[in-house]
C-alpha cells in the first residue's frame, strides 16, 4: 500500500490516505459509493477514512462536537463539494450538489467521526 495525498485535482483540499483515488476511495474503503473523505477536527485535514488517519498520522482522531455541525467537514469525491456535518448527516446518501450517491453503510461510522446524540442517526434506513 502506498501512502498517498491527492493534490492534484482541478478543486478541493488535499486528501490524504493509503492508495487514494481520484474519487476519494482508499486501501480500506473502495466500493463505487465509497466517494467521502473526511475533515478530522483534531488536524484540519481530509483523510479517505479514519483507518487512512490512524496508520498515517502521528495523533489520536477527535470526532466533531455536536455543537460544530455547521462545519464543512464531508468532502464529495465525485464533485469536490465541501458539506457541513450537519448537511452529511440528513443528505440520504446523497450529495446535495452533485446528486452522487455516498455508501449508506458509512452510517455505521458516524461515530467515528462525529458525536451522535441520536442513535436513529447511526442506523440504515429501515433499521430499528
Amino acid at each position: 500500500m502506498v501512502s498517498t495525498t491527492n493534490e492534484n485535482l482541478p478543486q478541493g483540499p488535499p486528501v490524504h490516505g493509503l492508495d487514494v483515488s481520484p474519487l476519494t476511495q482508499c486501501a480500506h474503503w473502495n466500493s463505487e459509493r465509497d466517494i467521502i473523505a473526511i475533515k478530522h477536527k483534531c488536524c484540519g485535514q481530509y483523510y479517505a477514512c479514519v483507518s487512512c488517519h490512524d496508520e498515517l498520522a502521528n495523533h489520536q482522531p477527535q470526532v466533531w462536537p455536536l455543537h460544530e455541525r455547521q462545519n464543512k467537514a464531508v468532502l464529495c469525491g465525485s464533485c469536490r463539494a465541501e458539506l457541513t456535518v450537519e448537511v452529511y448527516l440528513s443528505c440520504g446518501n446523497i450529495c446535495p450538489d452533485c446528486g452522487a450517491a455516498f455508501n449508506p453503510g458509512c452510517s455505521k461510522h458516524y461515530d467515528l467521526y462525529f458525536e451522535m446524540n441520536d442513535p436513529e442517526v447511526c442506523q440504515m434506513p429501515g433499521e430499528k
